[in-house]
Formats: C-alpha cells, structure tokens, sequence
C-alpha cells in the first residue's frame, strides 16, 4: 500500500459557500469582466458587478415563485450563459442546482426530478419543454417549469420586483459550507444514475486548493471558452473557479463552429476531452497531407515530441531549437493561430490523453496539464502543475488530498473534496464510503515516489482470460483511439483463450482517408469492413498498442464496427465514456463470431 498527500493550501470556514466570490467581486472589482456573453454574433462584457446584479434579480424572482432553501431545482440546458446564471441565482436562495444534461432521454429526465424531488426546473428549449411535458404527471413535487428561450427568465425578474434585495442577502447566508450545493447524478456505465450529493464545502476546497497552484490557468486577465456540458462537473468546477480567480469566460453551446469561435474569442486556456485534442492534432495532419504538405507535417510532429521530451531531461540542443524554430514558423505557429492565438495552456480531463498526444501539444507550445478526478471527489483529485509535470501521469494530489493505493490497485482518496453520499441511497454509498472517510475510486493506478500518479485501468473492467491472465483494457484501448481513423475502441475477452477488440471509425475523418484511397468519400463503414486497406490501417493501431504490454495480454483478433458508439444508441455517456455492458450486448454476434474460429 503507497500513499501521498499535500496539505492543503485553503481551508474552508464553516460559514462559506459558493456565492460568496459573487458577492466579494462585485464590491472588490466591480468593473472587472467576468464573462463575456454572445449576442447576434458578438461578444459582449458583463463585470463582476453586473453579474451579481443579474443573479439578484433572478434570485428575487425565485423567492417570489416560493423556491425555499434546501429545496431541488434542475436545470437542463446547454453550455451557455444563462446556465451560471442560473446556477448562481439557486445557490443564492440556498436551494440545490440538480444538473440534468440537455441530451438525456424522457426516461432519464423523469428519474433524476423523481429521485431528487425537485420542485422546479429551467429548460432551454420548447423541445426540452415538450419532452418534460410527456413525464410531468409522474412528477408530483414539480410545480414549475421554465424555458430559456422565451421571455420566462424576464418573467421571474418582474415577479421578483416586489421581493427586497436584502431578503437574497440574508436568503444565501443560510447555505453553509457543509450544506448541499448541487445532486449530480453520474452518467454511469452500468446502471440507474446515481445522485452524487456535494456540499459548498466539498466544491470550495477543490477549487480554493486549485486556484493558487494553478496560477498560469486562473488569473484576473486569464480567459477561457468553455464548451464542454456544464451539467458535467468537471467543466462545473471551471465555471466555479473562473469566478473565483476572477477570470473571464465564455460559453458555447455548439462546437460545430469551434476552430472559428476560438480565434474570435481568443482564450489564454481551454478546457477539453482528449478526444478533442486528438481531433485537433488528426485535423491538422490530414489537412498537411490534403494540401501536400504531409511530410513537412511529420517531420514538424516529430520535431515538436523530440522537443517536449528533451525538455524533462537536460533540455533539447542547439540542432534540435533550431528545428523547432524552424517548424514553429512553418507550423506550431499556424496551430496556435487556430486555438485563438493566445492559447498556452489547457486542461485534459475524463479519460487519458496519452503520453505522445501531451508532448506533441507541448512541443508545439500549448502544455496539456492532464488531471483526473470523479464527480464524486467534487471531481479534481491530481493534476499535473506547471511547476511539477511529469507526462504519461496525471499529476500529483491537489492540496488537501491523501491518495493511497490500495494492495489490490485500487486508488483510494481522502480530503474536504470527498462528497457526502449518493442521495437517498445508503447501500450505495456504504459501498465506495468507508468510516474513516476514504472513498474507494473504482480506479486502478500507481504512485511513484515523488507522488505523481498513473492510471492503469477500471477495477471492474479488468479482463481475467481463460488462461486466468489479467489484462486492463484502458491501456490498449487509449492507444488504438490515437490513430486518426478510430473512434472507439473496446477490448473484450474475458473467460476467452485471447484479447480481442471491437473498433469504430471516426466519420469526420473517414472521407479523407477514403479520397486518398481513390473511393467515393461517402463510402459507408459497412461496405468497408473487410477493405485490406482500412483493416491494414487498423492493424497498425493495434501492432502499436500491442507494443504496451506483454504477449498474452496483447490483442489477437479485432472487428470493425458498422457504425460509430453514439449516446443516442445507448453505448456512450453524455460524458462520451464507453458502457461496456451496452456494447457487449448490441454486438455479442461480433464477438462470439471472433471466438468461434
């Protein structure tokens, strides 16, 4: 058993809550921008004075709509300003934010307000509305429901006229820092969504202990777009800390347009999946290789991972800066341009990125601090620091938190940060609780002597073949989704003499792949599951995995899938992780055919 922890640089007072940097940025710094808002194509200020403002007016509104403290609200939209408004005008009345995502079906909806007993809940749209609509008469405790567009926010602002500004002042002292602040229910790959209960004090240590170590992300004069579902927590805990370092954000609701709202709004940071960061990176080579350029590209590639690795040892030589100067003119340079140009840094989070994917972006000068946490944790447990990176890891504990890893591999953690209980579910919560306060992740990892930890697999997904071999799926998988041409990937085997893997493709980058081969870009995945070329492609993704680990635990057989994971289908979250136990069901055909031979 190993364990590190770092004391923690913040300690919460009993009275703390989370509007209370709202409060305390409207009187220290009125003028500063705290968001910057799009309206008809434009990017607008709003100041730490205006915004505590806007959450007043709302707050009044929910007073006067009879939304008492501690009572549930959801709210289901999109990433967008109205959500942090919103959010904060809950907490100001001391009621609890239960965050429902904007794709979740009527049946999920219709749990998570049953379970949580909301009594009011914010939509976006008159799609969101209708949907709610069809499951209201098994809500009871729901008495009402308000649409984002339509003039509803308006209408709760012109009822809360009548309500005293001072009764929100007085209204949000009552939420102390172990009250609840918000019932996040996990996405879960298996089984019904459980409702995560987080205090104002489990949300405010995580990020009052982040914020100060993370000096070069959150700073007055630092920005970000944030563009990931803030009904997620880790894109949550941005918004939260955003307010409190006093830092700019933005929203955006659709990253059709990404490439084209990052250069408008030019953020210092972003925030993302790695999923995202190998878009970016597969974009990019196939555009090189499009226009002719492929060979400048891999050699820029090269060049960029050459520099980043040099840079943990003795730093690169003089023929290695001159390279990179080189290419930072001929690409780095037209990368970052993409990213807004002002983009240094940026945070990875939910699944891992991969030690090649984190020294390229660094070597090109953008640095990927990876992270890992669970909604659990409030959710960030370990990061890498600016002033300690160790890539291929994802980082040290964050102040305040003791990591241990347990004789069987299983990550332990213990800190203010750890949540209270899964709602109205004490089996549950027994389960992955203990006494002492030690939550037990479900993750398998390993902390090497200066605390740096590394994740090795899912404890449940472990694999035991029929040889008894024990196999974790996470590393392969990680490095068969790094070729540009998958999607996702999905180790099976267990009980089976040999590991094999079920694959997808990733229609954005198919058509390239297929103009290449001479073949009508709108060549469906079905017709192709059997080309030489594409399984060539696909071997060689799996040779390079198969290069992690040892030979009985390597990949033996692989099939490609006729259609990507979607969430719609079921087999993917709306945080985009695989449900392994969906998939295994829909393609069981796929698999005992691969074993029948």
């Amino acid at each position: 058993m190993r364990e590190f922890s770092v004391p923690p640089v913040v300690t919460i007072g009993d009275a703390a809550n989370l509007t209370d940097p709202v409060w305390d940025n409207a009187v220290a710094a009125p003028d500063t921008v705290q968001f910057r808002r799009r309206r008809g194509g434009e990017w607008f200020d709003v100041t730490c004075g205006q915004f505590r403002d806007e959450v007043v007016a709302l707050a009044r509104g929910l007073v006067a709509a009879g939304i008492q403290p501690g009572q549930r609200v959801g709210l289901m939209s999109r990433t967008r300003y109205e959500w942090t408004l919103v959010d904060y005008a809950i907490w100001s009345v001391g009621a609890v934010t239960v965050p429902v995502y904007e794709t979740s079906s009527a049946e999920q909806v219709r749990w998570m307000l049953e379970d949580s007993g909301a009594v009011a809940l914010f939509v976006e749209t008159d799609a969101h509305a209708s949907l709610v609509s069809g499951v209201r008469a098994d809500l009871p405790d729901l008495t009402e429901v308000w649409r984002i567009e339509s003039d509803d926010l308006d209408q709760i602002r012109e009822r809360g006229a009548t309500v005293d500004a001072a009764v929100i002042e007085e209204q949000r002292r009552t939420s102390t820092a172990d009250d609840i602040a918000t019932i996040i229910y996990t996405s879960g790959t298996t089984g019904r969504p459980k409702g995560c209960v987080l205090t104002h004090r489990n949300l405010l240590s995580d990020i009052a202990n982040a914020v100060p170590v993370l000096p070069d992300l959150f700073h007055e004069g630092g920005s970000t777009l944030l563009f990931l579902p803030l009904a997620h927590s880790f894109a949550r805990l941005i918004q939260i800390g955003m307010v409190h370092a006093r830092a700019t954000m933005g929203h955006l609701p659709d990253t059709k347009t990404l490439v084209a709202d990052l250069q408008d709004f030019q953020p210092t940071f972003v925030l993302s999946v790695p999923r995202v960061f190998e878009k970016v990176h597969t974009g990019a080579k196939q555009r090189a290789a499009a226009s002719g350029k492929g060979g400048i590209f891999d050699k820029a590639e090269q060049v960029a991972i050459a520099y980043s690795t040099a840079m943990e040892g003795s730093g690169p030589g003089l023929a290695l800066r001159m390279q990179h100067a080189l290419y930072d003119k001929l690409v780095y340079g037209k990368l970052r341009a993409a990213m807004g140009g002002k983009c240094t840094r940026a945070i990875s989070g939910g699944a891992p990125l991969g030690a090649r994917l984190a020294h390229f972006f660094r070597g090109i000068g953008v640095t990927v601090y990876e992270g890992y946490g669970l909604t659990e944790t409030s959710p960030a447990i370990a990061a890498n620091l600016e002033s300690a990176t160790r890539i291929g890891t994802v980082g040290r504990p964050l102040p305040g938190v003791t990591v241990r890893v347990a004789d069987d591999g299983e990550i332990l953690v213990k800190g203010p940060l750890v949540f209270k209980e899964y709602w109205r579910n004490p089996t549950a919560t027994a389960e992955v609780l203990d006494d002492d306060g030690w939550f037990a992740t479900g993750d398998l990892g390993e902390l090497d002597d200066d605390g740096f930890l590394t994740i090795t697999g899912r404890k449940k997904e472990i694999i035991v073949t029929a040889a008894g071999k024990n196999v974790a799926p996470a590393v392969l998988e990680d490095r068969i989704r790094a070729h540009y041409l998958v999607s996702q990937a999905m180790v099976v085997g267990d009980r089976q003499p040999f590991i094999a893997a079920l694959v997808t493709i990733d229609p954005e980058s198919l058509p390239r792949w297929l103009e290449s081969m001479g073949l009508p870009a709108d060549t469906a995945v079905a017709d192709l599951r059997t080309d030489e070329k594409l399984r060539a492609e696909i071997q060689s993704a799996v040779d390079d995995a198969n290069k992690a680990v040892s030979r009985a635990e390597a990949i033996k057989e692989f099939r490609i899938l006729p259609a990507d994971f979607t969430e719609a289908t079921g087999e993917l979250t709306p945080s985009l992780k695989v449900k392994r136990g969906v998939v295994l069901k829909t393609h069981q055909a796929e698999i005992d055919e691969i074993y029948r031979r």
